[in-house]
């Protein structure tokens, strides 16, 4: 049966159906709530948050469900190559940026290159709340930190983009692993080598993964709907997993342009592109993208977010959303204002199509 799984049985959930772990305040308790509540895993993504801020959310989660939930933390949170990260460099890059700025008659903001790595402060939370599954991108911690969730009984789960990442996953011994195919929105998790050498699709990546890799796998990117689910089952996942498609949810954080835009004639152009984080990640089409391309240097993450936090913040309220980056996969599925519609849809459309 579809909904017995691997996965199911490893997360105590009924359905295989994991809500993708958005970050940048983009999850919240309600829409984690309503997935777990519905049978699914609910996420949050918790990379941008203190310490504190972790045990503020796990609090008023658990007052909204007591079924099995996720959370997510970056392994690498800030890019090496941040330490003794040249003034000069930084200077060169925000010139280039100037003009956007100038654009919306707001000034450049002042940056400092000392910007320390919350991972190590963030896990101690983790181990302190004990959610039933503790997810993570951009690497493998370290094994003590696998050692400590093991003792816990917190479930741990790693995001591949290529067979050699998920072949270093399961060696670290990761109970499961999430294979990001490069139809998915936000940010491409790959940590081996580049992300623009780490481009595989998700069918293929899947059946690369299912030939060499024992442990259970977790289809995501470009999945929407039950057709989706259904043909990811077929070629061996044991679970998927979904953004995009809960973005349009009325229980998400993202902002009402970012949900226009997801479902108007400019949501069906993606475009993956690391101009307006630092990071690579797959957005709608937007103008910034467009102008700065993959060649152009810019600055480490997270410093290139915080140069641009106060011009994304400026064009929303000048509706400029052409200089503002609303991630989206390569498929979005139909409008549900509910996210636990959205759940009954997805079950129940899989459910006909495997026959179930």
């Amino acid at each position: 049966m579809w909904n017995r799984t691997r996965i199911t049985a490893l997360f105590g959930v009924k359905y295989p159906i994991l809500l993708g772990p958005m970050g940048g305040g983009f999850s919240t308790p309600e829409l984690l709530a309503a997935v777990s509540n519905a049978g699914g895993l609910g996420s949050f993504g918790a990379y941008t948050l203190t310490p504190q801020e972790i045990r503020e959310t796990d609090k008023a989660i658990r007052q909204l469900t007591d079924q099995p939930y996720n959370f997510n933390l970056w392994v690498s949170d800030v890019d090496g190559r941040l330490k003794n990260y040249p003034m000069e460099a930084l200077e060169k890059v925000k010139q280039r940026f100037k003009p956007y700025f100038d654009e919306l008659s707001i000034p450049m903001p002042a940056l400092s290159t000392d910007i320390p790595s919350k991972f190590e402060n963030q896990v101690e939370v983790i181990f302190e709340i004990k959610p039933a599954v503790f997810s993570f991108i951009f690497g493998v911690p370290s094994p003590e930190i696998l050692r400590e969730c093991r003792r816990l009984n917190i479930k741990t789960v790693g995001a591949a983009t290529t067979l050699d990442e998920a072949l270093l996953l399961e060696e670290a011994g990761v109970d499961a692993l999430v294979a990001a195919g490069f139809e998915g929105g936000g940010h491409r998790p790959s940590f081996l080598r580049p992300p623009q050498e780490s481009f595989t699709g998700l069918f293929a990546l899947l059946q690369q993964l299912k030939s060499h890799i024992r442990i259970p796998i977790i289809a995501a990117g470009g999945i929407s709907d039950g057709k989706g689910i259904a043909a990811a089952c077929c070629l061996g996942a044991d679970a998927v997993q979904l953004g995009t498609a809960f973005v349009a949810c009325e229980e998400c954080n993202a902002s009402d342009a970012h949900r226009a835009k997801l479902f108007s004639k400019e949501g069906r152009y993606t475009v993956v592109s690391k101009s307006l984080t630092g990071r690579m990640g797959r957005m709608i089409k937007n103008r910034i993208a467009d102008e700065i391309s993959l060649d152009h240097d810019i600055l480490p993450f997270p410093l290139h977010t915080k140069l641009l936090m106060p011009l994304k913040k400026a064009a929303l309220e000048q509706g400029r959303t052409d200089l503002v980056n609303f991630w989206s996969g390569q498929h979005k599925g139909f409008v549900h204002r509910k996210a636990d519609e959205l759940m009954t849809s997805l079950i129940k459309e899989a459910s006909m199509l495997l026959k179930i």
